[in-house]
């Protein structure tokens, strides 16, 4: 089978374990890069204001963009594997390890949290936009706690379970155009005036491939939290109660749960751009914050990622009989 659609879980597991050990190199091109060039040219060409128009032209674009990011995988892979096999399955690999963020995430949370602790709040606000879409100057300390916190949740499954869903579903292809919806969402998939129309196919596509991935992560964290000591039932019981009030139909599962899992408050109004974004609260009757809960969140979404490897790999045995 090609290896742009279907990866061993072994093959998958050393990506995973090349993006924990290496990050996102400086000299290593990275597709993203490339799908927000792509959204970005498209959108200065296509963009015009009309509503009907918006809403068309946004939808041919994610099709355009989604479309290149899958074909670009195979084509990467199926050109080294007219060279030789290995090489292919080395390029599979690599293609795979550029679609997961777990150092990425751990080294930005651990980068805030750091300052945090020495009281560099300046340090910290400097830090706070690699990880966080929050105004900085906005945040007081437990502020940037909080949406640190949040932002590891959420990212946990955007930036590392949803890619390795999809690339035990459809190899690095699928993980390509996963990533290609994700990058879509992120720079048009917004509610304002420009982008209501325009980016409604980029919201609405990173809602429906986050559905599973989401809750997959909400369930893996409440795992490691019974694993680990912490409070288990109580991430249970809030991911419940609380998950569908988010504004967004995914990102709540995962935040829900570490609330959950950690004893904490989470949610509640954000600044975004100079404009206040209504958030339900999660987890009202936890605690606030402290920086040593960035720590133990970190620590959570590790084990978290290492069960839902495990948890697709066993499923893939059940339905396939082979990893």
């Amino acid at each position: 089978m090609h290896y742009s659609i279907y990866l061993s879980a072994p093959m998958i597991l050393a990506a995973l374990l090349s993006d924990a050990a290496f990050g996102d190199p400086a000299g290593l091109p990275h597709p993203v890069r490339l799908f927000g060039a792509m959204i970005a040219a498209g959108e200065r060409a296509l963009w015009s204001g009309d509503s009907r128009r918006d809403s068309i032209r946004g939808a041919f674009l994610v099709a355009v963009v989604i479309g290149f990011a899958a074909m670009l995988a195979v084509l990467l892979i199926g050109v080294a594997g007219t060279i030789a096999g290995w090489l292919a399955a080395a390029v599979a690999i690599v293609l795979a390890w550029t679609t997961l963020a777990a150092r990425g995430l751990d080294d930005a949370a651990a980068t805030i949290e750091r300052a945090l602790a020495a009281n560099d709040l300046a340090g910290a606000r400097k830090a706070i936009p690699a990880l966080v879409g929050r105004d900085p100057e906005s945040l007081d300390p437990a502020g940037m706690i909080r949406a640190t916190i949040e932002s590891v949740a959420e990212n946990a499954s955007d930036g590392i379970i949803a890619p390795l869903f999809f690339l035990f579903v459809g190899g690095p292809a699928a993980a390509f155009a996963y990533k290609a919806i994700n990058t879509l969402d992120s720079m048009i998939g917004y509610r304002d005036a420009r982008y209501l129309y325009f980016g409604r196919a980029a919201a609405r596509s990173d809602d429906a491939v986050n559905f599973l991935p989401a809750r997959l992560t909400a369930l893996c964290l409440i795992a490691a939290a019974y694993l680990t000591g912490f409070r288990g039932a109580e991430a249970w019981r809030v991911c419940r109660a609380d998950a569908r009030r988010h504004q967004s139909p995914n990102a709540g599962y995962p935040e829900s749960a570490m609330a959950g899992a950690l004893g904490l408050r989470l949610g509640g109004d954000a600044i975004y751009g100079g404009e206040v974004e209504r958030r339900a609260t999660l987890g009202a009757d936890g605690r606030e914050p402290a920086v040593a809960d960035i720590a133990t969140a970190r620590r959570l979404v590790r084990l978290a990622v290492a069960l839902a490897f495990c948890l697709l790999a066993l499923v893939r045995l059940i339905l396939t009989g082979g990893l």
